[in-house]
Formats: C-alpha cells, sequence, structure tokens
C-alpha cells in the first residue's frame, strides 16, 4: 500500500466550501406572511425585513392614538405610506415607485391620519392637503407592508419607519415572502375533501374542497356530472359574493351568474365551477362595502376601489389554475364575459379551448355597474 502523503506545512490549509443556505419552505413563507397578518389586524406593528433593511409598519386601519405616541417616542421618521391608486385620488405627485410616503406632523392624531387613508370620510373631512410627498428613494419594506395590508383585508394604508433593529417580540416577515404569498398558496394548494351533493337542477353534484398552507381562507369546486377530463370541460370562474350570492343583492350579477352557471353546466351534461374565495374582486367583504359607500356618493365601482387605494381588480388566478390542475383539467372552455380572466389563465397554464358569453339582464341597481365593466372591457 502507498505511503499517504505528508502534509505540506507552506500550504495553507484548505478552504471548506461554502455551505448552502437553505431556502425556506413554502410553509414557513406563508406561516411568516398570515402570522404578520394577523398582527395587523389587531392594532399590533411588524417587521418587514428587506436583506439589511428592517422596517417597522402599523396598519393604519387598527392603529391607535396610543400606538402612535409610543412609537413617536422611539422613531423620528415615521411616514404615512400610501398606495399611487390613493394618492392620485388626493392630487398628491408621484415621485417614488408602487407607494407613496408622507412625512407626519408633530401634533396629527390617528384620526386624522385615518381620514387621508379612508376615502369614506373624505366628504366629512374634504379640506385635505396640499401634501408633499417623500422623494428619495423609498425603503422596500414600505411597499411590502402596503401588500401585507391589503393580504390582511385592510384598507392599503400603513404607518412605518426605516429602523436599525427589530424587537424579537413583534411579528417578523421577509418582504420576499409577502411578494411571493399569491404563488406559494396556489403551489402549496391541495384538496382537503370530497363530497357528493345534490345541488337543484344539478344532481350529480360532487362538492371539492382545497385548503393551501396558510391554512385558510378554503376554496371549492362545484363538480356536475364528472366531466371527462380527456375534453374541454366548460368551467365557470366564480369569485365570492356574499351580498350577490347568499342575499340577493341587486347591486351586481353574482348572484344571477352562480346560478345561471350551475343551470348552463348541468344542462350541458357536466362541468366546473370554481367558487373562489375573492370577495370584491380581491379587496375583501368590509372594502367592498366602503366601495358601496362611495358608489352612493357617485362613483362608479373602478373609481371606488381607486379611491380606496386599490387597483381595478385585486384578483389573481395561479389558485384558481391549480385547482383545476389537481382536477386533472388543463384545458377549458370558459364562461365569461371578461378577457382578462382567459389571458391570466393561459399564463397559468390552463388552455382556454373557448371562451362563453355568460350575460343575464340588468335591474334598476345594477344597469351603472354593468356598464361600468364594459367599459373596462367585458364582453357583452
Amino acid at each position: 500500500m502507498a505511503p499517504s502523503p505528508r502534509p505540506n506545512p507552506r500550504r495553507g490549509k484548505r478552504k471548506s466550501a461554502p455551505r448552502k443556505t437553505r431556502r425556506k419552505k413554502p410553509l414557513q413563507d406563508i406561516g411568516s406572511v398570515e402570522t404578520a397578518a394577523h398582527a395587523l389586524r389587531e392594532g399590533k406593528p411588524v417587521i418587514v425585513k428587506n436583506g439589511r433593511e428592517i422596517v417597522i409598519a402599523y396598519a393604519m386601519e387598527t392603529m391607535s392614538d396610543a400606538a402612535l405616541k409610543a412609537a413617536r417616542k422611539t422613531i423620528r421618521t415615521l411616514r404615512l405610506v400610501l398606495t399611487h391608486a390613493r394618492a392620485r385620488t388626493l392630487k398628491i405627485r408621484l415621485y417614488t415607485p408602487e407607494v407613496v410616503a408622507l412625512p407626519l406632523e408633530a401634533k396629527a392624531k390617528v384620526e386624522q391620519l385615518r381620514a387621508i387613508a379612508d376615502p369614506t370620510a373624505d366628504l366629512a373631512a374634504p379640506m385635505k392637503g396640499p401634501f408633499e410627498a417623500e422623494r428619495a428613494k423609498l425603503p422596500g419594506g414600505f411597499a411590502a407592508a402596503i401588500k401585507l395590508a391589503k393580504l390582511s383585508g385592510l384598507l392599503p394604508a400603513v404607518v412605518a419607519a426605516r429602523i436599525p433593529k427589530a424587537a424579537k417580540s413583534l411579528a417578523g416577515v421577509e418582504a420576499k415572502a409577502i411578494a411571493d404569498y399569491e404563488q406559494s398558496a396556489a403551489r402549496t394548494l391541495k384538496i382537503v375533501t370530497r363530497a357528493r351533493v345534490p345541488l337543484e337542477g344539478a344532481e350529480k353534484t360532487e362538492l371539492v374542497a382545497f385548503r393551501s398552507a396558510d391554512g385558510g381562507p378554503e376554496h371549492y369546486a362545484i363538480v356536475i356530472a364528472a366531466p371527462p377530463r380527456s375534453e374541454a370541460v366548460l368551467t365557470r370562474l366564480h369569485s365570492e359574493c356574499f351580498t350577490g350570492d347568499l342575499l340577493g343583492s341587486l347591486k351586481c350579477d353574482c348572484g344571477p351568474q352562480l346560478r345561471g352557471a350551475i343551470d348552463a353546466i348541468a344542462k350541458n351534461g357536466g362541468g366546473v365551477l370554481l367558487y373562489l374565495a375573492q370577495e370584491g374582486r380581491g379587496i375583501g367583504l368590509i372594502n367592498k362595502l366602503r366601495a358601496y359607500q362611495l358608489q352612493d356618493q357617485g362613483f362608479d365601482t373602478l373609481e371606488a376601489n381607486e379611491r380606496l387605494g386599490f387597483e381595478a381588480d385585486e384578483r389573481l388566478y395561479g389558485v384558481a389554475a391549480k385547482m383545476l390542475k389537481l382536477l386533472g383539467y388543463d384545458t377549458v372552455r370558459l364562461m365569461t364575459n371578461n378577457p382578462d380572466k382567459v389571458s391570466a389563465l393561459a399564463r397559468y397554464g390552463v388552455t382556454v379551448a373557448e371562451r362563453v358569453p355568460h350575460t343575464f339582464p340588468t335591474n334598476a341597481h345594477n344597469e351603472n355597474y354593468i356598464a361600468t365593466k364594459a367599459r373596462a372591457g367585458h364582453l357583452f
């Protein structure tokens, strides 16, 4: 056996290869986002990390005067952060991408700040501004905190500041985890259970429940007559609408679209209706009710959403595509008047073989709502 080579004292010690950092699992990412969102809803501050940058953020909707007073004792550079949509309503110049930041006046109280963020207070407190937004580059955590507020179902407005270090007692979340939340939710989506639920006019129906790693809210599929997977399946994507689906509200066409889709699918011989937890085009029920208040003041649906600080449509369709794939369908005949739904499913790998129109008569309460949809590009 050959002798082992003797170590050369002139050679330095061999450097070990750097260890590869393990990327967080989607479950961990979703868990941190969910924890932070819950903290915002409770009125607690959260820490948003973006590399070495650390931001503390409070949801404007749930922040208290006591919390603002306590924050002012330790943080000098608090800012009110708003979306571009809300800023446009307030005639604020957009110097920075994604969001704008307004310096807080020394004596400003939460009620005054909330009046800037909440458009339902515009008539009660019309004298606002003029506002001078920050022009310097903003911390990336500001925009992430705004998105976290949206995910929390709150008004998209936060009081935030960059800080040198984070308190261990506060909920912390990475900005990237917030940015990737919807994709992580879709990626971790699973079928939880399924059961036969005969419906009026569609007795051969199965209800399939889906849940992602964040623990909810759940999405559902109404599968009628077990359509074959080898053909383009007649499909409807329906965003939940508490007021229209359950209460029969006349302000929208959601109730007739839901029941009409089930009837049409049954008469077709089978198909799938996805019931998505995306109330109010993705802004949530409470914000939708705020939008209704603004509509009563004369604004249309799209204008109301923008005044609240949201985009015209905040829905994302990765979850819908994943639901279809879990059910075994990758080609659909899509029942919709919205061409954006067609292109959205295509982006997520679902082939739309045909767009099937899905229209219903209007009434005196939803005529403007339907007209606004048409102006936004819906096909009637």
